[in-house]
């Protein structure tokens, strides 16, 4: 079968702050207070979009979430006008506030795991969206999230968007950032990888330090939910000493294309038997080790080596997307040079800069979600939010419009900075052909 893999990118929202709301996250924390740029932070994320439309890949734009969510701080026990809301949760709990403006759904890729629909029992893709359990400002996306996506994969011919799992710890979900699948074409059957920090019903597999937000439990229900035969699906254990070392997700250390799997030394629990594992059942596979002697666990964190897409060129060669941070440190260029020297599967590095991102924990593969579609699949995908030269050119001119070039926590509760959003977002709406997504159309 005939198939391609888009990415749908996550626009930057116009509360983009650093609140160092993310415990497990090192850049997250290091970070906190600092002032932001939601202005330049969105165009830094348009650029790659534009970009990588550019060299030929199918490029989608997923919208961010209402911010600050009033819905949450009166659930939160906050009355009055939406004025008085905000006041009041300034005055009494900022910290609150902060969570409930967060900007953190433009990390797309944990906004839900994706099987496509080679791979589904009932030939659709299918998407379940992530409860994010483990941070609460993660763990009131998902509604939100769900109606987005439904606005983009809206033929349910082709797509099925499941509901996130309960909002409970032993189902701790954290979406695509912790999944991957490796096929010798897009659109062959594959085998979908499925990495999760701990098992609930073992909690001797936690982490120390940080928490583990991924369960097996989870991982588990989800493949089931996507319809995959079980001869098809692998359960792996992330290493929870490297998560106690600042990998808070899968996509932190390792990251995989088609049959390719570029990882460190210490990404897996047992990962000499994982590999093997792979090469049996994975046709072709190849896996680039990255020896800790040439770049540590902390190296790789810092610099978001592995938080990088993994991407196949036209020629069957691949190309490796990465942040600024990567290039700037030269024990990681100098290894990546190497690999693509080597003549194997990596042939072409691509650095963008995406410091306002990165700055608040996410790189170049948390800010997309990958979705493999067939021609068929493709042409049931709002064509709207496919990034081109007139959409590319409409949303930068709305970023101009309506986005602030300086936001700290203290503006969170400025009304004005609400009304800004909401008018934003509604004509974002008709940009992208949306409908009435948010609460404030309803």
């Amino acid at each position: 079968m005939k198939a391609l893999e888009a990415n749908f990118d996550g626009l930057v929202g116009l509360t983009h702050h650093y609140a160092g709301l993310s415990f497990g996250n090192v850049a997250s924390t290091r970070n906190q207070l600092q002032p932001s740029n939601p202005r330049l932070a969105a165009k830094q994320g348009l650029l790659k979009m534009k970009a990588l439309a550019d060299m030929g890949f199918v490029q989608g734009v997923m919208p961010p979430h209402e911010r600050p969510s009033l819905h949450v701080l009166r659930q939160l026990g906050f009355s009055g006008s939406d004025e008085q809301v905000l006041a009041k949760a300034a005055h009494t709990a900022p910290g609150l506030l902060s969570s409930a403006s967060s900007a953190s759904a433009m990390w797309v890729a944990n906004a839900a795991t994706v099987s496509p629909s080679v791979d589904s029992d009932d030939r659709r893709v299918h998407f379940t969206v992530a409860n994010l359990n483990n941070k609460f400002h993660r763990a009131i996306e998902a509604p939100e999230t769900a109606q987005l996506l439904g606005a983009i994969f809206r033929d349910p011919q082709h797509f099925c968007v499941h509901n996130a799992l309960p909002q409970v710890a032993m189902l701790g979900d954290e979406g695509a950032a912790n999944h991957n699948r490796f096929a010798g074409k897009y659109g062959e059957p594959g085998v979908q990888m499925f990495v999760y920090g701990r098992e609930a019903r073992h909690d001797g597999s936690a982490p120390q330090r940080y928490p583990a937000r991924q369960t097996r439990e989870a991982s588990e229900a989800v493949a089931r939910l996507h319809q995959l035969s079980p001869e098809n699906v692998i359960f792996a254990q992330q290493n929870p000493a490297v998560i106690d070392q600042g990998v808070f997700h899968n996509d932190v250390i390792a990251v995989s294309n088609r049959q390719v799997l570029f990882c460190h030394q210490h990404a897996f629990v047992n990962q000499a038997a994982l590999l093997a594992q792979l090469k049996q059942r994975v046709p072709g596979f190849i896996a680039i080790e990255v020896p800790e002697n040439r770049v540590s666990v902390q190296e790789a964190v810092n610099t978001y080596l592995f938080n990088s897409q993994l991407l196949s060129r036209s020629d069957d060669s691949m190309m490796l997307i990465l942040p600024e941070e990567s290039r700037q440190h030269a024990g990681v260029w100098d290894f990546l040079c190497e690999e693509v020297e080597k003549g194997g599967p990596l042939r072409e590095l691509k650095v963008f800069d995406l410091r306002e991102s990165m700055a608040n924990g996410g790189g170049p593969a948390c800010l997309r979600l990958r979705v493999v579609l067939t021609p068929e699949e493709q042409s049931a995908v709002n064509p709207a939010v496919l990034m081109n030269d007139r959409l590319f050119a409409a949303l930068n001119n709305w970023v101009d419009r309506y986005y602030r070039d300086r936001l700290t926590q203290a503006d969170l509760a400025d009304p004005q900075l609400l009304r800004e959003g909401r008018e934003a977002l509604d004509t974002l709406t008709r940009l992208l052909d949306l409908g009435n997504v948010y609460a404030f159309q309803q």
